[in-house]
C-alpha cells in the first residue's frame, strides 16, 4: 500500500521550506527563457523536448548511481514513473509552453498554479481528508490573489486558447505534487526525477517523429530585453538554462521538498513560483506587473502562511508506517 505524505513532517520543515522555495524559483525561469526561444521561431514542442532531454541526460548517471542496485524498486514503481514522466513532466511542460506562446508568462503560470486547490479537493474527495478551516481560508486568499494577479477585475483581454492550455498544465501540476509526495516507494528523489524525465523525453521525441508534435527550431541568437534595453544570447544559453536549472535542479529540489512537507503544503509554497516568474518576466522580457498584480502576489504569500497555520501541529502528527518491502536498502 502506498502512503502519501499529506501532512507536515515536523523534522523536515526547516529544510523542506527553503528547498521548496529554491525549486519554485528554479522552475519559474523556464517560461521567460522559453518565450524568447518561441519568439525566435522555436515551436513549444521543440523547446520542451530539448529542455527535457538536457535534464534527462544530466540526471541519468546520478539517477543510476542513486539506485545502488535497487532495481526491484524501479520495477515496482514502473507505473508511477510512467505517470510521472508522461503526465507530470512531458504533458505539464508542453501545455505550459503552449500557453506561454500566446499569453504572458506570469499569466500562464498563475492559471497553472490553481493546482494547489485541485490537490486539496482531490485529497478530500478521493481520500476523505477534509482540509482544516484555515487551509480552506488560505486557499481562498491565495485564489483571490491569483485573480488579482490575472488582472481580470480591470477587464484586461484574456486569450481563451492560452487559458485552456494553462488549465491543462494545471492538471499535470496537481499530479506532480501528488506523485512526488509518495514517500514509501523506495526510490531516491533523483531516481524518480531522472526516470520520469528520460521517459518524458522519449515520449516527446516519438510524438515529434510521428508528426503529432510539431518540432521546429533555429540556431539564431535569441532576443531578450531588460526594460528599454535589448540584448541577445546564443541559442544554447536559454536551452541550457532551461534544461539544467529550470528542469534538472528544479525537479530534484521539488521532489525532495515535497516528501518533507507533504503535497498540500508543498503545493502552496510552490505558489512563490508565480512571484518569481513575474520577476524573471520583468528581467528577461520587460514584462512588469502593475500595482494590482503586486497586491495579488502579496495575497498569494499570505495564503501560503495561512495554509501552514492550518496544518497539524507536531504533537498531533503521526508518521505513517510504509510497507517493509518498499523501504530503501542501505
Amino acid at each position: 500500500m502506498s502512503t502519501v505524505t499529506d501532512d507536515i513532517r515536523p523534522h523536515g520543515v526547516r529544510l523542506g521550506l527553503p528547498l521548496a522555495i529554491a525549486a519554485a524559483f528554479s522552475f519559474a525561469m523556464s517560461g521567460a527563457w522559453a518565450r524568447g526561444l518561441i519568439d525566435a521561431g522555436w515551436t513549444p514542442g521543440a523547446a520542451v523536448t530539448v529542455r527535457v532531454w538536457v535534464a534527462a541526460l544530466v540526471l541519468l548517471v546520478p539517477a543510476i548511481l542513486s539506485l545502488r542496485g535497487r532495481w526491484g524498486a524501479l520495477r515496482r514503481n514502473a507505473g508511477m514513473i510512467a505517470a510521472y514522466g508522461l503526465l507530470a513532466v512531458a504533458a505539464t511542460q508542453l501545455c505550459y509552453f503552449q500557453a506561454v506562446a500566446v499569453m504572458d508568462v506570469g499569466l500562464a503560470l498563475l492559471i497553472e498554479y490553481t493546482a494547489p486547490i485541485a490537490v486539496i479537493l482531490w485529497l478530500w474527495l478521493r481520500r476523505g481528508e477534509r482540509p482544516s478551516r484555515r487551509s480552506i481560508l488560505g486557499a481562498a486568499i491565495a485564489f483571490v490573489g491569483l485573480v488579482l494577479m490575472l488582472d481580470i477585475v480591470t477587464g484586461a483581454e484574456v486569450n481563451v486558447v492560452g487559458i485552456l492550455w494553462a488549465l491543462a498544465a494545471m492538471v499535470g501540476a496537481a499530479s506532480y505534487f501528488l506523485l512526488s509526495a509518495k514517500a514509501d516507494t523506495g526510490l531516491p528523489p533523483i531516481a524518480l526525477a531522472g526516470g520520469g524525465l528520460l521517459l518524458g523525453a522519449v515520449g516527446l521525441t516519438v510524438a515529434g517523429l510521428v508528426g503529432i508534435l510539431p518540432l521546429a527550431w533555429t540556431t539564431d541568437d535569441i532576443a531578450y530585453r531588460f526594460g528599454a534595453a535589448h540584448w541577445s544570447a546564443p541559442w544554447f544559453v536559454p536551452v541550457l538554462a532551461i534544461g539544467l536549472v529550470a528542469t534538472a535542479l528544479a525537479y530534484i529540489l521539488g521532489i525532495a521538498s515535497t516528501r518533507m512537507l507533504g503535497s498540500r503544503l508543498a503545493s502552496f509554497v510552490a505558489l512563490s513560483e508565480v512571484v518569481a516568474a513575474l520577476l524573471f518576466g520583468w528581467l528577461l522580457l520587460g514584462q512588469l506587473p502593475d500595482l494590482l498584480q503586486a497586491l495579488g502576489g502579496v495575497l498569494v504569500l499570505v495564503g501560503v502562511v495561512v495554509v501552514k497555520l492550518g496544518e497539524p501541529r507536531p504533537a498531533e502528527f503521526v508518521e505513517p508506517v510504509p510497507d517493509a518491502a518498499a523501504l530503501p536498502r542501505a
